[in-house]
């Protein structure tokens, strides 16, 4: 066995402990989540006579999380970690003991249909723990390590596979260390990848969440095809953008109120108003409500499907910006699979599949910036292979109207970051 072999093994035992136990915290936040959202939009509303999604109870409800997602902002330890608009997917460890108060923000998110995914404040507080608890008991290791193995076993739990971990990695934190750290890729992301997948098997055996779409079956690519994945991609793209640009005025607007208090629940009025409008597809995280549009692609005309696109869109800014703590990348996704449908009903020859998933492509790279993780995650609605090929053409020119432009995060000052 090599030396190098030998440095990597005593890796194995910690990055499957951090890996399932990432999934285990990631699993017990989601539970928690739908306990509380099953309460929230159908026992009590059954209670007191009134509809389980109907614009009052939208109203209620929104602006009830908002309240109470200020209070936790507010009065816990640790406000619920810094101001998600100032945070990206992979940031510095935070105080191990500002977690409890992240995740209940994020469980409150979750439950009360705000725009927003789980992965931001799984991540941070996986890291968080990871780092604490790898820095306590193996502290000749170096900090980066756990770190690494925090992301790495989240994001595999999140997407349910191990490929999106190494991606994510591979493009946030090994390139950056290529010049510090001499030693090949794959053993940088040896542990890591142990790690992811041990998060995604445990995820997978006990939550069962997928980002597959049950579409219909795309064969072989056409050179029609390929100019629809292109245009789709690069609208998608510029519709993300528009998000971007909005996003640090909405946030001064908010932020201008002088306690999170009353900012968040400015905000849950306002997202409860645009779940009237955009009705109950465009609330929560968007996954559940993605493969219900997906089921059946024909079922929403255009305008429905674009309103839908829109008001999402939106909504993802306005939870962002007002303060809820939650990720992008989950409403993301549903904006892109939204705009992709609504292509495919204005021009019946965009196949489905096609339209879906470069729309989600376009989307993610405008609102992450992170070109493996898009085509990733576009790649893993389809059932079948076939439509790679047109993402890796149709990432290009959707790149080359996002690359130097600003980001959906901001300084601490509030400016946008590029």
């Amino acid at each position: 066995m090599t030396p190098a072999a030998r440095a990597l093994l005593p890796l194995i035992l910690p990055a499957l402990a951090v890996g399932v136990g990432s999934a285990l915290l990631l699993v017990g936040v989601t539970v928690a989540a739908d306990q509380l959202e099953k309460v929230l939009w159908e026992v009590l509303p059954d209670a007191v006579g009134l509809g389980r999604y109907s614009v009052a109870w939208m109203l209620i409800v929104l602006t009830g999380i908002g309240v109470l997602s200020g209070l936790v902002v507010w009065k816990v330890y640790g406000h619920a970690g810094p101001d998600p608009a100032t945070s990206g997917l992979v940031e510095a460890p935070m105080d191990p003991r500002w977690v409890p108060g992240l995740l209940l923000a994020g469980g409150l998110t979750l439950a009360g249909g705000v725009s927003l995914g789980p992965e931001n404040p799984i991540v941070a507080s996986n890291v968080a723990l990871a780092f604490w608890l790898g820095s306590r008991f193996a502290p000749a290791r170096p900090g980066t390590l756990w770190v690494g193995l925090g992301v790495a076993g989240t994001v595999g739990a999140l997407f349910g596979t191990p490929v999106a971990a190494a991606l994510v990695l591979t493009e946030t934190m090994a390139a950056s260390r290529a010049d510090t750290d001499p030693a090949p890729l794959w053993d940088r992301l040896f542990a890591p990848l142990i790690a992811a997948g041990a998060g995604s098997l445990t995820s997978s055996l006990l939550a069962h969440e997928s980002f597959r779409t049950t579409l219909p079956d795309f064969g072989s690519p056409g050179w029609g095809d390929l100019l629809a994945a292109m245009v789709v991609a690069s609208a998608a793209a510029l519709l993300g953008l528009a998000g971007v640009y909005a996003f640090p005025y909405v946030h001064r607007v908010f932020h201008a109120l002088p306690n999170p208090v009353l900012a968040l629940t400015a905000g849950g009025v306002v997202l409860g108003l645009l779940g009237a409008l955009g009705g109950r597809l465009t609330l929560f995280k968007g996954l559940d409500q993605m493969r219900e549009l997906t089921s059946d692609p024909g079922a929403y005309a255009w305008g429905a499907l674009l309103l839908m696109c829109l008001v999402k869109l939106v909504a993802l800014v306005v939870a962002a910006s007002a303060g809820f703590r939650g990720g992008r990348i989950f409403p993301a996704v549903f904006i892109g699979v939204a705009l992709g449908l609504t292509a495919h009903a204005l021009v019946p020859a965009v196949h489905p599949m096609v339209g879906t998933t470069c729309g989600v492509l376009g989307v993610l790279l405008a609102t992450t910036r992170q070109g493996w993780l898009s085509l990733f995650t576009a790649a893993v609605l389809a059932p079948t292979t076939g439509v790679l090929p047109l993402l890796c053409v149709a990432v290009l020119p959707a790149w080359l109207l996002v690359t130097g432009r600003p980001q959906m995060q901001l300084t601490e000052d509030g400016r946008s970051v590029r």
